[in-house]
């Protein structure tokens, strides 16, 4: 449900220019294809340690916990990555990063293997978590200095979500047919290598990367105060939680709904079902020229999302659960769009980089929370019992946004407000 910021009837009214035009951006497939790269482990990291930790200990409760460490690492680490690559540029962000994560990586799968205590694996999960690289920010900053405000951002903001969503098809997939059917371990190790490996190539793509203005006398400047002043961004960090509950809640229970049935193979078709339903409601609302305002879009597109996501406790078999993943995969789609959307005109743009991390950070920790109750509640209540967690996260985070969604509104007349994601200097006006 992305939509353009308008400041007038007449521009409200103008068609959006489709993926078509967007893609033939001069120098847009330069990070475009890296950066699709580097992205795709980011689907396959969490499922891939509750696949790998529940085998080694028996325990989904165990394995939920590590993924969760790993989660809220990565939700508060990634903001301040994200203010670092606005001020020092991405690419000496991200190099020392991917190393990092690697190296990670690999040690917490064999700390696994060897039956390390939990408390080793609490300690691996913190730098995999930390490390992870915020590709997807960066890639949404390069489209601004490709586009710097034009139309096609709004479009730009839908295409990013949907390959977002594509990689969370092919993620799960990938991770479920890996440690299933060659090791428990194979997973984790693909992430790491694929990590590196993508995390370099986008990494090199020096042309397209946000400028980092200097000062006069070549020293970098710091022009904005932190993305998380900005109300609307808190508004947004909540919504963003609850999102990341349904991914959370969904990792989790489909594993142990699947094993219980006998068919663990399932878990991954499953899992892709449900974000093949994400990805495909991304194309349609990125293709459509909304013309109702953006904040009353999210209100309306997260309401279903909780609707749906209340049901999914009630499937009991492998047939209905897909139909209601789909479903409600359908339901997040323009609520992600629609957030990052909103970024454009709450958040200034020397600051965006950061704001999109703290909404991906959002996803991360509140994906992280609910891979830890969904795992208690497989462990100690009913198979199945983890789906009440998406359900409870959007209604909090529906509740939440009900009661303080007049914050969404963009800045006021006589401020000047960025438009687009580039890195221009906003100009201050009493």
């Amino acid at each position: 449900m992305a939509s353009t910021v308008t400041t007038s009837k007449d521009s409200a009214a103008t068609p959006r220019p489709g993926y078509g035009r967007l893609l033939r951006t001069r120098g847009a497939w330069t990070f475009l294809l890296p950066g699709f790269a580097a992205r795709q482990p980011f689907a396959m990291l969490t499922l891939s340690i509750v696949l790998l930790v529940q085998h080694t200990t028996g325990s989904y409760g165990a394995a939920g916990a590590v993924a969760a460490v790993t989660g809220v690492s990565m939700a508060l680490f990634a903001p301040y990555t994200g203010r670092l690559a606005d001020r020092h540029g991405q690419r000496a962000v991200l190099v020392p990063g991917v190393l990092v994560h690697a190296a990670a990586g690999l040690g917490l799968t064999a700390l696994a293997l060897n039956g390390a205590p939990l408390w080793a694996l609490f300690a691996a999960a913190v730098p995999t978590g930390a490390s992870v690289p915020q590709v997807g920010p960066m890639v949404r900053a390069r489209w601004g200095v490709r586009l710097k405000g034009s139309p096609l951002m709004a479009t730009a903001a839908a295409f990013e979500s949907v390959t977002d969503e594509f990689t969370f098809v092919v993620g799960p997939l990938l991770a479920t047919a890996l440690c299933t059917t060659v090791d428990p371990s194979a997973g984790l190790v693909t992430e790491a290598a694929l990590t590196l490996v993508g995390g370099l190539l986008f990494a090199a793509q020096k042309g397209t990367q946000p400028p980092v203005a200097t000062s006069g006398d070549g020293h970098t400047r710091v022009r904005h105060a932190s993305a998380l002043r900005v109300p609307g961004v808190r508004v947004l960090i909540v919504t963003f939680l609850g999102i990341g509950s349904v991914f959370g809640g969904m990792q989790v229970s489909l594993a142990a709904f699947t094993e219980s049935i006998g068919e663990p193979g399932l878990n991954g078709v499953l899992y892709g079902v449900f974000a093949a339903g994400n990805m495909l409601a991304g194309l349609v609302c990125g293709a459509i020229a909304w013309k109702v305002a953006p904040q009353r879009r999210l209100i309306v597109a997260y309401a279903a999302l909780a609707l749906a996501a209340s049901a999914l406790w009630t499937a009991d078999s492998a047939l209905l659960l897909g139909a209601l993943g789909l479903l409600v995969g359908m339901c997040i789609a323009p609520a992600l769009i629609t957030g990052y959307t909103l970024v454009e005109s709450l958040v200034p743009a020397g600051a965006r980089t950061e704001a999109f991390t703290w909404l991906t950070g959002a996803v991360a920790l509140g994906q992280a929370a609910a891979v830890t109750v969904a795992g208690q509640f497989e462990d100690r209540l009913w198979d199945g019992a983890g789906f009440l967690v998406p359900m409870g996260g959007t209604l909090l985070a529906l509740a939440t946004l009900l009661a303080l969604r007049s914050r969404l509104a963009g800045a006021p007349r006589g401020r000047t407000v960025a438009r687009g994601m580039g890195h221009r200097e906003p100009v201050a006006v009493d």
